[in-house]
């Protein structure tokens, strides 16, 4: 977790800083493996045609390749924006 998060819990007990920590935590990483999970779903239904082999054939096995940076790419691009988005929000004190 960054330390602008930790900023907002300061007024708490360091137990209750820990918890809310630990729950943060928890839900980045629960949603980093939902985006991970959305992003396999979505190429392989875009890309994987045939199942009559064990391995990708080349033109699905480039599919999924530019698939996946292209999801990364706007992920990474939604991200920066939202940041972009919540610096020039005016704060509620």
């Amino acid at each position: 977790m960054d330390a602008s998060m930790m900023a907002g819990l300061e007024g708490l007990a360091a137990e209750d800083q820990a918890k809310m920590a630990s729950m943060i935590d928890q839900l980045q990483l629960r949603d980093s493996l939902r985006m991970y999970n959305s992003l396999v779903e979505r190429c392989f239904v875009d890309c994987v045609d045939s199942f009559t082999r064990k391995t990708l054939q080349k033109q699905e096995e480039t599919c999924v390749m530019r698939c996946a940076e292209k999801f990364l790419k706007h992920t990474m691009r939604v991200g920066m924006r939202f940041g972009e988005l919540s610096q020039n929000a005016p704060t509620q004190d």
